[in-house]
C-alpha cells in the first residue's frame, strides 16, 4: 500500500526536486557571494557540496567558495579556477564526507549562460549543474529567480531556469 501511494503522488506531484537545500545554507551562502563581489566589482562564485538522498536527488549543505580552493580565482574579475587548485577540493570532499552536488556563480546583470561559460564548465561531466545567480547576488535570489543549467557533455547543456522552483527546493523556515 505504501509504494502503491508514492507512486500515485509521484505521479500527481511530478518528480522530487533534484536539488535541497536548507534557506539557512542557502541564505548563508548567497550573502557570501554578494559580499565576494567587492561592490560589484567582481564575480564570485563556490562549489555547493553535499550528500545523496535516500529517495533521490541530492541536499546542499555546504558552499566552498571558489577563492577557498584557488586564492588566484577571482583575480581577474571573473572567475577562473586553475585545475591544479583542484585536489584541494577532493581532499575537502573526502574529509567531510561530501561531494560536488552543483556550482553557482554570480553574474553582473541576468543569469544568462555567457559563451564562456557554456564552453568551460566547471565540472565538465555529464549531469553536473551549473547555477547562476543574477545582479551579483544582490537582493537573496532564490530558485525560480536564477539559472539553472545542466551539462549533458559534448559542449551542450539544457536549460532548467524555467523550473527552478521545482528543480531546485529550500526548506525550512524564511528569517
Amino acid at each position: 500500500m505504501h509504494s502503491f501511494l508514492n507512486r500515485l503522488f509521484g505521479r500527481i506531484l511530478g518528480p522530487p526536486p533534484r536539488l535541497r537545500c536548507s534557506r539557512a545554507v542557502w541564505r548563508e551562502g548567497v550573502e557570501e557571494l554578494a559580499r565576494r563581489t567587492l561592490g560589484g566589482r567582481q564575480e564570485s562564485g563556490a562549489y555547493l557540496l553535499g550528500v545523496d538522498l535516500p529517495a533521490g536527488g541530492q541536499r546542499i549543505l555546504e558552499f566552498v567558495f571558489y577563492d577557498e580552493i584557488d586564492p588566484r580565482a577571482l583575480e581577474r574579475g571573473v572567475v577562473t579556477i586553475r585545475q591544479t587548485a583542484l585536489p584541494r577540493l577532493w581532499t575537502l570532499c573526502r574529509e567531510r564526507g561530501y561531494g560536488v552536488v552543483a556550482d553557482i556563480h554570480v553574474h553582473p546583470g541576468g543569469y544568462d549562460q555567457s559563451s564562456s561559460d557554456k564552453a568551460n564548465p566547471v565540472m565538465p561531466r555529464a549531469g553536473h549543474v551549473a547555477m547562476i545567480l543574477p545582479n551579483f547576488a544582490q537582493g537573496f535570489p532564490e530558485p525560480g529567480s536564477i539559472g539553472i543549467f545542466e551539462f549533458l557533455g559534448a559542449g551542450q547543456w539544457v536549460d532548467h531556469s524555467a523550473e527552478a522552483g521545482r528543480y531546485v527546493k529550500l526548506e525550512g523556515a524564511v528569517w
